[in-house]
């Protein structure tokens, strides 16, 4: 097995790093050891490597030793747990003598609760059966179940038993879970459990006092009921306690009152006490990256510099999404460059109360060769231990109605939810290499995380936030055993139909850890509510007491912001640094002889002509045109001039700008000498024969135009720049295409163009590239400027106006979607998540300020990123964890909006739910941009063997720690089926792919690519789309603005699939092929091409005829259909068996064999053979 495997490090290699890296502490940019999915070379991960249990973490409960219990051995139907007797020198907490007898009682919980890990008792008998009539009998049930019970008890002799202490007969357990509806067939381990233990994913900070949360057991041989069992009528609800927990006290029968929150103690919520309070986090001022700050950072600055206390009123001024200002929870950035190069290194700094980022791991989440986890899991099905408690609690005056559709709280059904119910399928075993048809037939779905259905409704979108893992790991052991990376996937910026938005005046955040709040959060009583990730109790302002929708008052949790898991908030003035600045965009153009024989300058002045009323903005927008080749020509285009006046400044060397006032114009008082200028800038340079192309100068001299408001640059270059500062040199050899092992210069050849992409990300400037050459740019160089400037990269290889008419379509209909498409400025993002769990590495174009908090001078819809998580603390007293990004941005009307998408997943202790809650399209895009992060810090080949290592390590772990019954073959579950098939197609895509000739532009901007796109994009670009075409019928067909878009099975990639007498079309994301047989069917070929015979289907052809056909309309309504679908356009090619083409469509066969790679078959015998190892 190769010795490759991919770890959190990034930028450890020699070259410099391709994209935005790790946010993490320099002592751990070292090589280290072990099996990792990072950037380092790492050893060999040996499966068969003796496990050493891991010493156990600290824990929050300090009573009793750690007990680890056996791994998963089966599947199958588990085994009772059996009561828990103690030992004789085991002392037991006594428990406080109750009152008046419980009326009712909760379920009872079957996930593991915080404390000591209890093992199970030798030789007691198996607890009685639970009924699973109710969870709430009625008095003559137990009546009955009570003179059962004494009715065995007389038949069988009773050993001498010590007294045991006072209780109500009601309150003895026993640690079965009480069966709820279909019985579940997962059980867990008894552990100790905390009567007063806060909501389900709290953590106490203290450990509760004995007089509120005893832990007892029974005395040996005393018979235990669930406490499902009927309970004494005439007890007040109020008296119960839904968190009691199996072996644990009821609390006393009147509890204290709920008072408000006072510092240094812990609130007595009714039954949980509540974390120890943790100060706010100080702001703290951000380093800019440019030489001199604006005065916008000063502000900033200040602003965040204040500290904010308990008592103080929920002031936004020290907010961490706040324009050129860190968060107040963060580490500053560093001023100097080389903090910012290969890894974007944050030096470490004490996180603030309340959250515990520690030190960056030296090894990535999930990937190291760890010892076993220290508590194993179950023996049984997988199912979610859920605790039976919702987040509303039942010792409180205030009792919450229920808010409908959307609840605010967890419900008691999530108890009774179990992954072996909700996703059966997912961990059927699959036996790869004998079932051959694993693509279904339609798109695939993302998995649905196990929670109740009132949850599932209103958390947010897979299309917007998503999980590799659905169901998250306790602890950082069984992530590590798993094998599979921890991470999110974001398209935050996402075009919505229906978007929620709220204008208030004030903005209802944590006080604590700034998060806004959401559906998942807790409301204690009408006046207060908790935090979903550091748990603080808060306020509720008085102003959030009134709901406008509903127009009533009183009713916090039916809110909008409580109801939807996506919505975007309209930001007072305390979010604003400066007055929102107006839309500036500023073109840049290379105007020299090979860009003029290209076509390109037409194409873009013709559709900024066409689309410039549809510029996003408002009556303040303002434009400006910057040309060059060996000099850098301005234009004046102030009001009042008749014609616009060309400035040339020749002098590249000390770049100054002749008339700064003039440069940028308002649109609309200027829009005729705009569209003068448009209109005559392609004949004005129609002769010239300037060879020499001074990019870096001209982006000089746009920077400085664009530094005192911010704004977009769109810069156009066709060729390689070579003048001036940024010169570069071509590094490209032919020869080296095809039969290089390790390609090189990955990575940029000179550190300008980010340095200068730095200093417009710190000026709120974004550059977006466009680049129309047919020879080599240097791609790996020049795409820096848009990488570390949140801009976009646009590449058309072989542009010619005549040549390639396809690449001219998809020219003409990429720039009317950037030209139009929605903006947002001035914009940062942050992520936040449930305390125990961080995050360590980004992905995709922006410059990291801080730990958490990424600088995005612009966001547009078609933006994607991923991080990189770990887990820190154990997770153990947790029933879900959430996952919050916020986007602060400036909309193009002048609005300062702030966009919020909450996620919420449930956390799980087995082996078996880990993997039925498995995303695999998410884990096949992280893996995707670590690759790239592997391949330009280390090597190419290093990379392709990390990824080869992923799929051996995590089917490995499947076959270890899930399967109990070792059969022959390569098996995995329903949910990772895929998985060797995805590794296959990343190996053959164009980013990684070896053996076959490929441009290093085209390389490199396939990276691009797979760093910046949504994971629904870039998917399609991994592994394509094969579709029959020529005999579309009606069946199955969707009606959408009545039209009739047939839907054709999704075929393999494969040559076995094609047929000679048919047509298919392949989607591959940016391009499309329709692929004509040579015997096809003489009716597609006259009723959609409209040619009479295959011979006559022209060689160029792009565009199908529009035809009052039947087969026509359905044709052109499915390619329509799959094109609306992205934002981008693809092109579409028809090729024939001689077609130039037919080897790009060829290669795209990702299952059949190639003469460097390797089958799907052959692959997964590959891993076959590590496995076995």
């Amino acid at each position: 097995m190769s010795t490759a495997g991919f770890n959190s490090q990034n930028g450890t290699g020699s070259g410099q790093v391709y994209a935005n890296g790790p946010s993490q502490n320099p002592p751990a940019l070292q090589q280290l050891p072990g099996v990792g999915y990072g950037m380092t070379h790492q050893q060999t991960y040996n499966p068969m490597q003796a496990k050493v249990p891991a010493p156990p973490g600290p824990g929050l409960y300090p009573f009793g030793a750690h007990q680890p219990v056996a791994p998963v051995s089966s599947y199958q139907t588990g085994q009772t747990l059996s009561s828990y007797t103690a030992p004789p020198s085991q002392s037991l907490l006594t428990r406080p003598p109750l009152g008046t007898p419980p009326s009712h009682t909760p379920p009872q919980s079957a996930s593991p609760s915080p404390g000591p890990r209890l093992p199970p008792a030798q030789g007691t008998p198996p607890p009685p059966p639970v009924s699973s009539n109710s969870y709430y009998p009625n008095p003559q049930q137990q009546q009955q179940q009570q003179q059962q019970q004494q009715q065995q008890q007389q038949q069988q002799p009773q050993p001498q038993q010590p007294p045991p202490p006072p209780m109500a007969q009601p309150w003895q357990y026993n640690t079965a879970p009480p069966p709820v509806g279909p019985p579940t067939s997962m059980t867990a381990p008894p552990r100790g459990p905390v009567a007063n233990h806060v909501n389900p994913a709290s953590s106490l900070t203290v450990p509760p006092p004995p007089s509120s949360a005893a832990y007892v057991s029974a005395p040996p041989g005393q018979q235990l009921r669930s406490a499902a069992q009927p309970s004494v009528p005439g007890m007040p609800p109020s008296s119960l306690h839904p968190y009691a927990q199996p072996g644990s006290a009821p609390p006393p029968v009147n509890p204290m009152a709920p008072h408000s929150y006072q510092t240094g103690i812990a609130p007595y919520v009714g039954a949980p006490p509540a974390m120890k309070p943790t100060p706010p986090p100080t702001g703290l001022p951000v380093a800019r990256a440019t030489p001199p700050p604006p005065k916008a950072d000063a502000q900033c600055g200040a602003a965040l510099n204040s500290v904010q206390s308990p008592t103080e009123p929920d002031s936004q001024e020290g907010d961490i999404e706040c324009p050129g200002a860190v968060a107040g929870n963060g580490p500053p950035a560093s001023n100097s460059y080389n903090h910012v190069d290969n890894t974007m290194a944050v030096p470490p700094q004490p996180g603030p109360p309340g959250r515990h980022l520690g030190h960056y791991p030296s090894l990535p989440p999930g990937y190291q060769n760890t010892s076993a986890p220290p508590n194993a899991t179950s023996t049984a099905h997988p199912a979610i231990q859920s605790a039976t408690q919702p987040y509303t609690h039942a010792a409180q005056r205030y009792q919450q109605p229920p808010a409908g559709p959307g609840p605010a709280q967890l419900s008691p059904s999530l108890a009774a939810m179990s992954l072996q119910s909700s996703t059966p399928e997912a961990l059927r075993v699959v036996n790869l290499l004998q079932e051959r048809n694993l693509l279904p037939t339609g798109p695939i779905s993302a998995p649905t995380p196990c929670l109740p259905q009132d949850l599932q409704k209103i958390n947010c979108s897979p299309e917007v936030f998503r999980c590799t893992l659905t169901s998250i790991p306790q602890n950082q052991s069984l992530l590590s055993k798993a094998k599979m990376p921890l991470g999110l996937l974001l398209h935050p910026f996402k075009d919505l139909s229906q978007l929620p938005v709220v204008t208030s005046s004030t903005i209802v955040r944590c006080r604590s850890c700034r998060t806004y709040i959401n559906p998942f959060v807790s409301f204690l009583d009408q006046r207060r509510w908790k935090c979903n990730l550091c748990y603080r109790v808060n306020d509720v302002p008085e102003e959030f007491m009134y709901n406008p929708v509903s127009r009533s008052y009183g009713e916090p949790h039916k809110r909008p912001e409580v109801q939807n898991a996506t919505i975007e908030f309209i930001a007072p003035s305390e979010y604003m640094l400066r007055p929102p600045q107006p839309a500036v965009y500023l073109f840049v153009l290379d105007v020299s002889h090979n860009a003029l024989e290209t076509g390109y300058l037409n194409v873009f002045c013709q559709s900024l002509l066409d689309n410039i009323n549809a510029l996003p903005g408002d009556s303040r927008t303002k434009v400006g045109f910057i040309t060059f080749d060996s000099t850098i020509h301005f234009y004046n285009l102030q009001e009042g001039l008749s014609q616009p006046q060309m400035l040339i400044v020749s002098d590249i060397e000390d770049i100054f700008l002749p008339t700064p006032d003039s440069l940028l114009v308002n649109l609309n008082e200027c829009k005729e000498l705009v569209q003068d200028l448009l209109k005559s800038l392609p004949t004005l340079f129609e002769k010239t024969m300037e060879t020499q192309s001074a990019l870096g100068p001209a982006l000089q001299a746009a920077f400085k135009l664009l530094s005192p408001t911010g704004g977009r640059m769109s810069v156009f270059q066709t060729q390689l720049p070579n003048l001036g500062v940024g010169a570069l040199q071509s590094r490209e050899d032919p020869n080296q295409r095809a039969s290089a092992k390790d390609i090189q210069h990955l990575s940029p050849a000179t550190d300008f163009y980010k340095k200068l992409a730095l200093d417009c990300s710190g000026q709120q400037v974004a550059v977006d590239l466009f680049l129309l050459s047919a020879r080599y740019c240097d791609l790996a160089s020049l795409g820096c400027i848009s990488r570390y400037s949140a801009g976009s990269v646009y590449y058309y290889p072989s542009y010619h106006h005549q040549h390639n008419p396809a690449q001219v379509e998809r020219f003409q209909k990429d720039l009317k979607r950037y030209l139009t498409r929605k903006i947002g400025f001035e914009a940062v993002m942050r992520i936040r998540c449930t305390k125990g769990l961080s995050i360590h590495t980004f992905h995709g174009n922006f410059f990291v300020r801080s730990t958490d908090l990424l600088s995005l001078p612009n966001v547009n819809p078609d933006a994607g990123f991923a991080v990189q998580m770990s887990i820190e603390e154990n997770l153990d007293d947790m029933q879900v964890v959430s996952f919050q990004a916020a986007l602060l941005y400036t909309s193009s009307k002048g609005e300062r909006r702030i966009r919020v998408h909450t996620l919420c997943l449930p956390v799980v202790n087995s082996m078996s739910d880990i993997f039925a809650g498995a995303d695999v399209q998410a884990i096949a895009g992280l893996l995707a941009c670590m690759a790239v992060d592997r391949s330009v810090s280390a090597s190419l080949s290093d990379a392709r063997d990390a990824m080869t290592n992923a799929a051996i390590d995590s089917l490995m772990s499947y076959r270890q720690s899930v399967l109990t019954i070792q059969q022959p073959g390569l098996l995995a579950p329903a949910c990772l089926r895929l998985f060797p098939l995805y590794i296959l197609a990343l190996l053959k895509q164009r980013a990684f792919r070896t053996g076959t000739s490929t441009r290093l532009d085209d390389r490199v901007f396939a990276m691009c690519q797979l760093k910046y796109q949504p994971l629904v994009y870039s998917m399609l670009m991994i592994h394509p789309a094969l579709y029959r075409v020529d005999d579309l019928t009606d069946e199955g067909a969707l009606n959408i603005n009545e039209r009739t878009i047939p839907q054709p099975r999704v075929l393999q990639l494969s040559v076995e699939k094609l047929s000679r007498e048919a047509a298919f079309l392949m989607d591959a994301g940016t391009v499309m092929y329709l692929w004509i047989g040579r015997n096809c069917n003489p009716n597609f070929l006259t009723q959609v091409l409209g040619v009479p015979s295959y011979a006559a289907v022209p060689d160029n052809l792009y565009l199908l005829p529009e035809l009052d056909t039947a087969e026509s309309q359905r044709t052109r309504a499915f390619i329509g259909w799959l094109k609306d679908q992205r934002p981008f356009f693809p092109s579409l090619h028809v090729i024939r068996d001689e077609s130039q083409l037919k080897a790009s469509f060829m290669q795209n066969m990702i299952e059949d064999r190639t003469e460097s790679a390797l089958s799907y078959y052959e692959f997964l015998l590959h891993l076959q053979q590590q496995i076995s190892k």
